[in-house]
Formats: structure tokens, C-alpha cells, sequence
């Protein structure tokens, strides 16, 4: 298995809303950046987890736990944002499912 993609995990636990300014101040933290293989979830797949086909989902297997607190990632520094879906440590590596985040923009 190959780790050949870059994901970095973001935390946007620092932005606050300002009401003085009606917008919200501070930014994101990157707090992790790792190699991972990455792959996208078949259709059956899909079906099989989430009851329906729900496009966007890729699984992530990193060779060690992202302890940090997260909000979401991007793969090799694309615009996409993903948000954790679900999590499972087999016995060896860690297998992360993400999904697209289609709702705010962080």
C-alpha cells in the first residue's frame, strides 16, 4: 500500500464572532500533516455503510491516529474540504471515512 497522497488536518476552533463587526475573526490551525493512501468509496460500498449512494466519500488509511482535534482536511491541497464521516483502527494502519463538506465555508 501506497502512502503517496498529502493530507493536512485543519482546526477553525479559534474563529469567534465578533457582533461589533458582524463577522467572524481569527482563522484556521493546521495541526496535522500526514501521508495517506487514498481511495474513493464504490457504490456498493456506499450503499452497504450509509444506507443510499452519497457521492464525494473517500477512505483514507494513515499509518498512525490523528490524536489533534480536527475540523476538516484537504487532500494534496485541493479546495475540497472534508469532514470526518467514520473511523475504524483494524490491526494494523487507520481507516478514515471523509465526505465532502457541502455546507460552510470555513
Amino acid at each position: 500500500m501506497r502512502f503517496n497522497h498529502e493530507v493536512k488536518f485543519y482546526n477553525a476552533g479559534k474563529r469567534k464572532y465578533n457582533p461589533k463587526t458582524s463577522k467572524y475573526e481569527g482563522g484556521t490551525e493546521l495541526v496535522a500533516d500526514v501521508m495517506a493512501n487514498v481511495t474513493d468509496v464504490g457504490t456498493t460500498r456506499s450503499v452497504q455503510l450509509f444506507g443510499s449512494i452519497v457521492q464525494g466519500v473517500k477512505e483514507l488509511r494513515l499509518v498512525e491516529p490523528v490524536n489533534d482535534v480536527w475540523a476538516y482536511l484537504t487532500i494534496d491541497d485541493g479546495p475540497t474540504k472534508y469532514r470526518m464521516q467514520t473511523t475504524t483502527t483494524p490491526l494494523k494502519n487507520v481507516s478514515l471515512l471523509v465526505g465532502e463538506d457541502v455546507g460552510k465555508n470555513n
